[in-house]
């Protein structure tokens, strides 16, 4: 027996509906809800580039590492054999590895081939170098904090772009927002006027006139709507997210509806990232300098060496091939050495010239880099405090504007105004929530400059409690 059609029809349409249910359920679960801390977080991790410059600064902290080493004591071993002509036997070593082994010559040219072997171990020490040393590894070590604010300066710059980018994404929610409202606001004027032509209390222009506008202001929103998923796109490029733009959910969403608090300047512009880089930058110089400033020091060497070597050439002239595979004459040594790098005073002096200029090079450019710092403090407050006053009028203008544009829709709707009229009303109401909607952004953008100025960007995230 089968069941009737419409039991079919039930379960296809409750099958539908929990598939549908189902997919927008997983939608919602790809949701990528992000704060600004959390943006702050991600785009440390988030950026190869970043990653990069964290692996320089580990790089010079080798070379730091390696520099300490060279405190350390040498120690070599070889070993040779090899299968000669007769001539060379005697003398016959591996360059750079066996120490140099003299011996006689031959009697005659002896083409002979024979055996020969030499084992060697050869240590070697410089204790002292009257402070080059120490000089070098101040050097590796101002190498290794350059690296550091290096990176710490792009992280800072990387952070306030990421912060940019959110407060110009919550101004484009709030515009789309507005401008939803308006194309609402126009339709119902469409179908006001469809009305009211119909009962002939409006002429038929009225209605091809509203369907201009509302076209004009849905390419508005369209055009909005683009803004929104380029600025979207970046801030998932700066965080190194997965999705897409649709993915996102702002969290944060204070800066459109609520006024900062100036917090304190008083900041310590020696702790700016630009300040500490460029202070890095200058340490390093004075390394340098002090490094060739001792470049004309002495070091102090100890070395010792013991060998052994085996011929197959015996002392008498004659030739035992078996006597070459073994090692039969055993040597040693030990010694210390003193250097003095005589001639190089003039290169010597040159280079501390050249070195020297830099260093006050980069000691002017830090003074600069401080000027500059404590500008951009002065200036960002100035804008922020007259962008507070702007935003403090922002709202009174929105409120009249609204109660305006409900004043003339009832005139029009009485016929006491025309069209042009309704619709200048309605712009006015638009443009005062989109100026309102961008008071509020500059002010919390002046704030970020402020806190960018002081090179703290705590100072802003911790308004957004």
């Amino acid at each position: 027996m089968k069941a009737p059609t419409h039991l079919h029809s039930g379960f296809r349409i409750r099958f539908i509906c929990l598939g549908l249910l189902l997919i927008v359920k997983v939608g919602h679960a790809q949701k990528r809800i992000v704060s600004i801390k959390d943006v702050l977080e991600l785009v440390q991790s988030g950026q190869p580039q970043l990653q990069a410059y964290q692996e320089q600064k580990k790089a010079a902290g080798h070379n730091v590492d390696l520099t300490k080493n060279t405190l350390m004591p040498d120690l070599t071993a070889g070993y040779q054999a090899g299968y000669a002509t007769y001539n060379n036997i005697t003398g016959m070593s591996y360059p750079g590895l066996i120490m140099p082994i003299s011996g006689p010559p031959s009697s005659g040219n002896t083409y002979a081939p024979v055996p020969g072997t030499a084992l060697t171990a050869l240590f070697q020490w410089t204790p002292f170098t009257f402070g080059r040393r120490q000089a070098a590894i101040e050097k590796a070590v101002a190498g290794f904090n350059l690296a550091g604010s290096y990176y710490d300066n792009a992280l800072f710059r990387q952070q306030y772009a990421a912060i940019a980018v959110y407060l110009d994404l919550l101004y484009y929610k709030k515009l789309l927002s507005s401008q939803q409202s308006n194309i609402d606001r126009t339709r119902i004027g469409l179908q006001q006027s469809l009305v009211l032509a119909i009962e002939g209390l409006r002429p038929g222009l009225d209605t091809v006139q509203f369907q201009s506008t509302l076209a004009q202001a849905e390419m508005d929103r369209l055009t909005t709507q683009r803004l929104y998923q380029s600025q979207a796109l970046e801030l998932l490029r700066l965080t190194g997210l997965p999705g897409t733009p649709n993915d996102l959910e702002l969290s944060d969403t204070l800066p459109a509806v609520q006024l900062p608090v100036l917090p304190d300047t008083a900041g310590i512009y020696t702790q700016h990232p630009d300040y500490k880089y460029y202070e890095a930058q200058v340490a390093v110089s004075a390394a340098s300098l002090k490094e060739i400033d001792r470049a004309w020091r002495p070091r102090f060497d100890i070395w010792a060496n013991a060998y052994a070597r085996g011929s197959g050439v015996e002392a008498n002239g004659m030739i035992d091939k078996a006597a070459g595979w073994s090692l039969t004459r055993n040597n040693f040594g030990a010694g210390v050495q003193l250097s003095f790098p005589i001639l190089q005073f003039s290169k010597v002096n040159i280079q501390k010239k050249q070195y020297g200029s830099l260093l006050k090079a980069d000691e002017l450019q830090l003074a600069q880099v401080s000027v500059n710092i404590q500008k951009q403090i002065q200036n960002a407050e100035v804008i922020y405090r007259q962008n507070l006053l702007i935003a403090a009028l922002a709202p009174i203008q929105s409120r009249a504007a609204r109660n305006a544009y409900e004043g003339l829709k009832l005139s029009y709707e009485s016929g006491l105004v025309d069209f042009t009229r309704l619709t200048q009303g309605q712009y006015q109401l638009l443009n005062a929530e989109v100026m309102e909607a961008g008071a509020y952004l500059q002010v919390w953008k002046s704030l970020l400059e402020i806190a960018v100025s002081k090179g703290n960007l705590n100072s802003f995230t911790n308004q957004l409690r």
